[in-house]
């Protein structure tokens, strides 16, 4: 399918496994989730465009680059915000825009709670965080709402995907990149990732 990103990368494979693990406590699960979201922020800002510039180094002038576009960072609370704080220490010039988004146990749909419309969404490069990617109603409601806003640009970071949840982002959103560690196998009979990590927000937050 086009516009999936699965990361092929050891280094973000070795800790995946680690992530996954039962036994890692919310300290470490906390700590993996932040490395991971960089190491996927790479990969996925790997097409920003650029322009030059003149910089002054303790030698003398050279010419220089940086990005020519603004970058928002936007979690979808409240797992998204273990994915936070290593990709803004990345890109430090970006906004944090925050969607709150709960889903609905009984019939798996995304359920808006919280959000606060910026002014400038139409000049960013849009970066949507969500470890889960599993029925995709959550992520396809942000996108939603992220274009309601007038932003064009939009990529999805996420840590695990499956194939139901990249279908219905697709679907709904087919011009949407998705950029996962991983693309596991299918959802439960609950809408779990399997085999997946669990919760990601109960495992980061300890609840």
């Amino acid at each position: 399918m086009p516009n999936i990103f699965p990361s092929n990368h050891p280094v973000v494979a070795h800790k995946l496994s680690r992530l996954r693990s039962a036994n890692t406590n919310p300290t470490e699960f906390r700590k993996l989730t932040g490395e991971l979201s960089a190491l996927l922020a790479y990969e996925a800002t790997s097409d920003l465009t650029t322009e030059e510039t003149e910089i002054i180094t303790p030698m003398g002038p050279t010419d220089g680059t940086r990005l020519d576009r603004r970058v928002a960072l936007i979690p979808v609370l409240r797992a998204g915000l273990g994915m936070v704080t290593t990709i803004h220490d990345m890109i430090p010039e970006s906004s944090v825009w925050h969607i709150g988004l709960k889903r609905d146990e009984r019939t798996l749909e995304p359920i808006e709670y919280y959000s606060n419309k910026p002014t400038d969404a139409s000049d960013r490069i849009c970066l949507l965080l969500d470890p889960m990617l599993a029925t995709g109603g959550s992520a396809s409601a942000a996108c939603s709402l992220l274009k309601s806003w007038g932003a064009t640009h939009i990529k999805y970071i996420g840590l695990i995907a499956a194939p139901e949840g990249i279908s219905r982002l697709h679907a709904d959103h087919p011009h949407v990149p998705v950029h996962v560690a991983e693309v596991d196998s299918r959802l439960n009979s609950v809408g779990f990732i399997m085999p997946g990590l669990g919760d990601a927000g109960d495992r980061q937050f300890a609840t």
